[in-house]
């Protein structure tokens, strides 16, 4: 398992999976190990995945400051790790809330950034919130499906933090396009992979400035993939649309996955890492 000192000092360890051009992968959660991300689907047949354990994640060990683990001040490991794996620029492949950091990074180092796919993105970092009315819109999508009575409660409740784990657990078919044996699996190490803690800390106060962000990116001649699953609620496709907005014209892709959730690779691997394929060799 290699490893990089980072900007003060807290050794961070990444895994490496295939072989090939680097592509820097940011997981989510926030402040999720990168396990979960496993090979993407199969990416690994084309890139050197290189999956970052953030900050007290993972195989990385708890920073000395909490304070660190602040978004906006984990952009200076994404850069550390950048220095140490000696690129001139990276590309780099973003989920869920690790969406939020990879656009700070690409906000205060545009010159190091090659292209970045944001795959079913948090939204923080631009101001844009999951609002109570697009989650309703979304999860309904789902109200034929065998689960829905049972989860829906139990999925509200989770979303506005009153949920106990058993409600984390019910809630669980509505972050997967299919509730199958592997989505199970998959949701059932969340509890393990995730700091909580860190979590919290990620997202203290002062972390996001999101004017100045969409200033910031307005003008960035980058290409950007955005990948939202037609079935996922953070973000819906609609609220994509509006994230895709916010990037220069002509510079960024929107593409939604058919009957895909928040995690589209497990929902159809073949289509997911044909589409980022494919945009990573064009853009």
């Amino acid at each position: 398992m290699p490893t990089f000192s980072s900007y003060d000092g807290t050794e961070l360890a990444y895994h490496l999976i295939g072989e090939g051009e680097p592509l820097i992968c940011l997981p989510g959660g926030a402040m999720r190990a990168s396990e979960y991300l496993g090979d993407y689907g199969g990416l690994s047949a084309h890139r050197q995945l290189v999956l970052l354990d953030h900050r007290g994640t993972g195989d990385s060990p708890e920073p000395a400051e909490v304070e660190s683990y602040r978004c906006d001040r984990v952009v200076a490991d994404v850069e550390a790790l950048r220095a140490h794996l000696g690129l001139e620029k990276v590309d780099l492949l973003t989920h869920s809330a690790g969406a939020n950091l990879g656009v700070l990074y690409m906000q205060r180092h545009p010159e190091r950034v090659a292209r970045i796919a944001l795959i079913t993105p948090g939204m923080r970092a631009v101001g844009i919130p999951v609002d109570e009315g697009s989650r309703e819109a979304a999860t309904s999508l789902r109200k034929d499906e065998p689960w829905y009575d049972e989860a829906i409660g139990a999925f509200r409740r989770d979303w506005t933090d009153v949920g106990s784990d058993e409600d984390a657990a019910l809630a669980g078919p509505f972050w997967y396009g299919r509730w199958d044996e592997i989505a199970q699996e998959h949701h059932a190490t969340r509890a393990t992979q995730l700091n909580r803690d860190a979590r919290a800390a990620h997202y203290a106060e002062g972390a996001f400035d999101p004017e100045a962000t969409r200033a910031a990116i307005a003008g960035l001649e980058i290409p950007v993939l955005i990948l939202i699953g037609e079935l996922d609620f953070s973000p819906s496709p609609v609220l994509a649309t509006r994230l895709g907005e916010l990037f220069a014209d002509g510079w960024v892709q929107l593409v939604v996955q058919p009957g895909a959730g928040h995690h589209p690779w497990l929902d159809d691997a073949a289509w997911f890492g044909g589409v980022v394929t494919r945009w990573l060799a064009e853009s």
